[in-house]
């Protein structure tokens, strides 16, 4: 029987996964440019840790998490975003105390799990990118993690970008529209569509989050959440937006945008980006926002947060449609060739010496042909050649080639005990 990978799951063979490490490796630089650690918290936790931050009327909870009972009986959850985790490991390991500089800055990268219809960009196996700040209310913190987000986005060649912003405000703020919103849709409450309808009782923001074209129409003359907010809130997004200006990052504010999670509030954002295979318009490829309750909730003391995320099979897919090039190419340092059965061990002692000067190296291990090791020497774009023959061997030395220049003839032995020293004189030439 021949078995095939779940649906909803990727194999990400070499060659495509050298451009994920290319993007992630982009994403590290950043980061701790800016003074970001890596944390790696579990792919399961309990499934409070999800339902309690996530909200249960969010789609992740209703619909999309891969929940069930383990053999202890305890209910568990695979991670569905990386925000959560991420707290309760900040809570646990008692991250808000004393002896911890804050901000408290952490990135994250790897696999997050939602029951979805697959489809292009879209798995139920996928991968984030992320950060979490920890810590600051000071609206600057909002605006050194949009301008973070743009930076890497530029740097892995992304141009046209744009943010949108919005603000959720404070509790009165959310309290005041909570109240206006309700009072405008429960006149149009037999017309939404069921989730809506759900979501109303418990949290009519999502009703503006809803893709169903029945609540659309309702939605684009909702009440706008900027009308309601408190002076301090109103103020708070005024520096938001006059630190972005001052920055020179475009941006537009959109009063329709919500985030699809619970623990927002007050700054949120999205960063689109305008490409050729995406069509005409701006489409979204980071979001993100401030959620100053969310550690509270999960059982640690009164702390800010905020923090964005990133898919990266959606990233991945507008880099390849792009045409963007991120240049990882399969490159050696070092190449064996070797011929006849006598130097399959001394070609083995030459890679294993190459790799002990801290040179990346290979060799054959086919048996082929010397012309055609030398031609996959040249295709992995080794800097040094080593040849190593049967004649060779019975002068009890080698040749060194640097691209298609004369070869140099050395002692085996001695390139044995210092590779470094002859690879630094061949590259120096």
């Amino acid at each position: 029987m021949r078995y095939q990978r779940p649906r909803g799951t990727a194999d990400i063979l070499p060659g495509a996964s050298a451009n994920w490490e290319s993007v992630e490796q982009a994403a590290r630089q950043i980061f701790q440019r800016y003074g970001y650690q890596n944390i790696r918290t579990p792919l399961f936790e309990n499934y409070e840790v999800f339902s309690r931050s996530s909200g249960d009327t969010s789609d992740i909870v209703t619909k999309e998490m891969y929940d069930f009972n383990d053999k202890g009986g305890r209910h568990v959850a695979l991670r569905p975003e990386g925000t959560a985790g991420v707290v309760r490991a900040f809570v646990e390991n008692k991250l808000y105390g004393p002896e911890y500089q804050k901000p408290y800055k952490v990135y994250y990268m790897g696999p997050m799990f939602r029951y979805e219809r697959p489809q292009s960009g879209r798995q139920r196996e996928f991968h984030q990118i992320g950060v979490e700040a920890f810590g600051s209310e000071n609206p600057a913190m909002d605006v050194e993690v949009i301008t973070m987000a743009m930076r890497f986005f530029k740097q892995i060649g992304l141009h046209d970008l744009r943010v949108a912003i919005n603000t959720l405000g404070d509790k009165e703020s959310r309290d005041a529209y909570h109240k206006a919103l309700v009072d405008y849709l429960k006149p149009h409450f037999d017309e939404l569509s069921p989730d809506s309808q759900e979501r109303m009782e418990k949290n009519p923001l999502r009703v503006l989050d809803s893709k169903d074209k029945r609540d659309k129409k309702f939605v684009a003359d909702a009440p706008s959440i900027l009308d309601y907010l408190t002076p301090e809130a109103a103020q708070r997004f005024e520096t938001v937006k006059k630190m972005l200006d001052q920055l020179g990052i475009s941006y537009v504010v959109d009063p329709t945008m919500v985030r699809g999670l619970d623990y927002y509030n007050h700054t949120i954002f999205e960063i689109m980006v305008k490409a050729k295979s995406l069509g005409n318009g701006y489409t979204t490829i980071c979001g993100g926002g401030r959620y100053n309750g969310l550690v509270e909730q999960l059982g640690g003391p009164e702390t800010p947060g905020i923090g964005f995320g990133i898919g990266l099979e959606r990233l991945l897919l507008l880099i390849h449609d792009e045409g963007i090039s991120l240049n990882q190419k399969t490159s050696f340092d070092v190449y064996v060739v070797n011929d006849g059965e006598d130097t399959n061990l001394p070609a083995l002692q030459l890679v294993e010496a190459a790799r002990d000067a801290g040179l990346s190296a290979d060799r054959d291990y086919e048996g082929r042909k010397f012309k055609t090791q030398i031609k996959n020497a040249y295709k992995d774009n080794a800097k040094l050649i080593v040849i190593l023959g049967a004649k060779d061997l019975a002068d009890k030395s080698v040749r060194l080639r640097v691209g298609h220049e004369e070869d140099k003839r050395v002692a085996l032995d001695d390139l044995l005990n210092d590779f470094s020293k002859y690879y630094q004189e061949v590259e120096r030439g």
